[in-house]
């Protein structure tokens, strides 16, 4: 009863500040609200039950400049990726999370011709989406300025509602609060938690929650949504990493160190001797033995960059500007090769810090021994001068799995494939508990999927990962249970049920900080809100004046009053990434004169 009041007692208090009205209504009642003109243009807005609150502020701002607001609400996200793909709206409540750190991956996909999420076609755009990609941070700004200036003002293809934190909830009676990280665009990294009481890493599980149980695929490159990027990047070891605030690391990586070359199109890597493959033996983690190396690396990021490499390549667009990927094994090579922007060698770079500098560079990975001064070292040459392809290594799909084990599984012709009858690598079926349970896993990560069921899937340590180092993982086993429902999750850390609850709504702040043994973590985001237009079959596909209506309805400060200050305005998904100076300042006449011009034109 005390949440409901509260709930009531907000809307009550927004209301009469004037601020947006949020309270669902049907069409019917949105034109009623622009005096029933029946001359008044209809918008459609498509989005899902979560997205209801912002649909309804979009609708009411819309109806204030003289819009009559259709609400398309689908029920989840597979209901409303149908009426999207059938046509079906005007503007489509979309959502996107930069969880590579680069603004590259924060338009590439999005807004170039061809694009995997891509509903444009404009040459301009493509043209600077392409320069950018070219250009070191100190240069890409003015590019990106440009680039949101056509996107957003100039054509309208997008109105930018805001961006959001990222945050999560921990039980601090039970797990040691700074060894939790929390970063804008990498996922939970696991190995670094720990108990308060450091004598139950053996014997406890760290419980956390997600809340789809249906997993893509464990394969690194099958799958890149919320049920499994988490999961794999625990499980597969990447040549680089992201730093907690988007700066590149070889820090808990398969690196000791990296270096770009001189023209920002070759990349050296060179990679550490103390990581094994682990996999699961009566559902136990067990060290294969086999030592993670180059031949690996050269194998998964040639398949992850092959668009025929596995039946539905989900990642391969993240991937396509790698030209070559090679080992290095003539150390001359390291020696003649100057460094980008410096007069140091690369072979300089590669060794800083290591304790034993080279003395011979190795194919054979058996052959390693770094203690020795053998080391193995990667190139990856890009197709053109591409600095950002660094942190299209840090995402997880370029997470590097076992050539042998991988070769083994995936005996299935390609463009032949069929699910019924052929057993892909990291099927789920293949950890899921029943008839069909044959773990074939083979993590090069600091933890292992064991098994899954309809409650939970259970991970272990491997025991192979970096011993003895920083960045062995100090407890044992880790529990992912699934929970579909917000409030059943935030039940379930209030009662110790879990540890974790990743990725908390803003509606659950104060219930946290009001509980003792919780602790709220924030930080900002790369995720980014925003109206997508339709630009095939609907009167705003034909007209940059009706989009522009719209746009300059867009009113954020609303908005950000609704949401008590808990999101961030934006202009475009690259706003969390790069401060280009471009702003969306709402503006009712610019709206209404766009929609005078759009309706004189018909």
């Amino acid at each position: 009863m005390k949440k409901r009041f509260l709930v009531i007692l907000l809307a009550f208090v927004l209301v009469a500040a004037g601020c947006v009205n949020t309270k669902s209504k049907n069409e019917k009642e949105s034109g009623a609200k622009s005096g029933g003109d029946q001359s008044a243009v209809e918008i459609e807005i498509l989005g899902t039950s979560d997205g209801e609150d912002d649909m309804n502020i979009v609708r009411d701002q819309l109806v204030k400049n003289g819009f009559k607001v259709k609400l398309n609400i689908q029920p989840d996200y597979g209901s409303f990726k149908a009426q999207e793909d059938a046509g079906n709206f005007d503007v489509a409540l979309s959502s996107w999370t930069t969880v590579t750190g680069n603004p590259d991956y924060a338009v590439r996909s999005l807004f170039k011709t061809g694009g995997d999420y891509s509903i444009l076609a404009d040459e301009e755009i493509d043209k600077l989406i392409d320069k950018a990609a070219t250009e070191t941070p100190e240069e890409y700004q003015k590019t990106y300025k440009d680039l949101e200036q056509r996107l957003v003002f100039d054509k309208a293809y997008i109105a930018p509602l805001y961006s959001s934190y990222k945050t999560q909830a921990l039980n601090k009676d039970v797990l040691n609060p700074d060894s939790v990280r929390l970063s804008k665009s990498r996922s939970l990294a696991w190995e670094d938690i720990d108990f308060n009481d450091t004598s139950k890493r053996d014997t406890a599980p760290f419980i956390l929650s997600q809340s789809s149980a249906t997993l893509t695929s464990l394969d690194p490159i099958k799958g890149n949504d919320g049920s499994i990027n988490m999961l794999n990047t625990n499980m597969y070891v990447r040549i680089v990493n992201l730093t907690d605030d988007d700066q590149i690391t070889s820090e808990g990586s398969l690196s000791y160190n990296n270096s770009i070359a001189d023209g920002n199109s070759d990349y050296y890597f060179i990679l550490r001797d103390n990581i094994n493959f682990a996999k699961i033996t009566d559902k136990k983690a067990e060290d294969t033995g086999e030592r993670v190396g180059a031949e690996d690396v050269v194998f998964s990021l040639n398949r992850a960059k092959d668009k025929n490499s596995v039946p539905d390549h989900r990642t391969y667009s993240l991937h396509e500007h790698i030209k070559d990927v090679d080992i290095v094994t003539d150390v001359s090579e390291l020696e003649k090769t100057k460094q980008a922007n410096s007069d140091a060698t690369v072979r300089e770079a590669l060794e800083d810090g290591l304790d034993t500098k080279i003395s011979e560079l190795v194919a054979d990975k058996t052959k390693v021994n770094n203690k020795e001064g053998k080391y193995q070292v990667v190139k990856i040459t890009t197709t053109e001068p591409f600095p950002q392809v660094l942190n299209y290594l840090a995402h997880q799909s370029a997470g590097i799995v076992s050539k042998d084990q991988v070769e083994r599984i995936n005996t299935y012709d390609v463009e032949s494939y069929d699910p019924k009858k052929d057993i892909a690598y990291g099927d789920q079926s293949t950890v899921t508990e029943g008839s069909n349970y044959d773990n074939h896993l083979y993590a090069s990560g600091p933890y292992i999927l064991s098994y899954k069921n309809d409650y939970e899937a259970v991970f272990y340590k491997n025991p192979g990962y970096m011993k003895g180092t920083d960045h062995e993982p100090h407890i044992n086993t880790v529990q992912v249970r699934f929970i579909s429902d917000p409030d059943s999750t935030l039940s379930a850390l209030r009662n110790g049920e879990i540890y974790v609850y990743y990725g908390i709504p803003e509606t659950k702040y104060d219930v946290v900080e009001n509980d003792d043994k919780l602790q709220l973590q924030t930080i900002e985001s790369n995720a980014v809100t925003y109206l997508l237009f339709n630009t095939k079959n609907r009167e705003v596909a034909k007209s940059d004046d009706l989009r522009k209506a719209v746009l300059y309805s867009i009113n954020q400060d609303e908005i950000l009053d609704f949401y008590q200050g808990n999101k961030i305005k934006a202009v475009s998904t690259v706003s969390p990434l790069v401060k280009t100076g471009n702003e969306l300042k709402a503006d009712s006449e610019k709206a209404k004169e766009f929609l005078n011009k759009y309706r004189e034109s018909k």
